[in-house]
């Protein structure tokens, strides 16, 4: 268990190195050979729905100041009738990818392995991509109420890892099958993987809903870092005023 961190946004070149030097992200890189960054990027709205492409960016910067090591932002969009590929391009990460020399990995369509954990619930069988298991992974999500699951963070966002060959139902969201009993479905999806490092945008947040409706007000001008992502999630929750000990995945 960790703890997390949390630093005032003045700006993403400044404040993500601020935050991740917080939690001494730079020894916990060091020696790592493949990083995954993997963004909330669940359809093509612009931030704060999704993860902005400059903070995803001041953290691949970061990453080259301790590590050598290769760099991917992977994903797997959620909403129906679009593909990651075109969500990556009209969010700028096509652009990112060239200007950086990372290669970009649509989830959604890679190779998968089957895991089992007969003690678990929701998920006593789960397919998951075979790169988030070679890979360190960064979870990079945004400051975001949910009308399932109360807050979309750092563990939540590991639902864009599901292949919708998989975990997409009667045409609906890609990853509708997580909709059933979303709390223990987070938790289990967790427990098979979990992020090795969270950095958290909450530079402004969305105050009652995930895909729309108001911003934060005034911006809560944060950004949110640690190696346990539940403890980062527990300091979102409180920075949406949500208390943490009523949501399921956060207990």
């Amino acid at each position: 268990m960790g703890s997390a961190e949390t630093v005032e946004f003045t700006g993403y070149a400044e404040s993500v190195k601020t935050a991740l030097d917080a939690v001494q992200a730079g020894e916990v890189l060091r020696g790592k050979t493949q990083i995954l960054i993997k963004p909330n990027l669940i359809n093509d709205s612009p931030p704060p729905i999704t993860t902005s492409v400059r903070c995803c960016e001041a953290i691949i910067e970061y990453a080259r100041l301790h590590t050598d090591a290769r760099i991917v932002i992977a994903e797997g969009c959620g909403a129906p009738g679009m593909g990651t590929r075109e969500v990556f391009e009209r969010l700028g990460y096509q652009a990112l990818a060239r200007r950086k020399n990372i290669e970009l990995v649509d989830l959604n369509n890679a190779k998968t392995i089957c895991l089992k954990n007969p003690s678990l619930t929701a998920f006593p069988v789960i397919h998951l991509p075979e790169i988030v298991f070679s890979h360190f992974l960064i979870s990079v999500p945004v400051l975001k109420a949910h009308s399932l699951a109360d807050i979309t963070g750092s563990l939540k966002n590991m639902i864009g890892l599901a292949p919708p060959k998989h975990y997409q139902r009667r045409g609906h969201w890609k990853k509708a099958a997580f909709h059933n009993d979303v709390q223990q479905a987070i938790t289990d999806l967790n427990t098979y993987r979990a992020p090795d490092l969270t950095l958290m945008d909450a530079s402004v947040g969305m105050a009652e809903y995930h895909l729309g409706g108001p911003h934060c007000d005034p911006p809560v001008r944060k950004l949110v870092a640690g190696t346990d992502a539940r403890e980062v999630d527990r300091t979102a929750a409180e920075l949406l005023g949500l208390d943490w000990h009523t949501i399921g995945h956060l207990c």
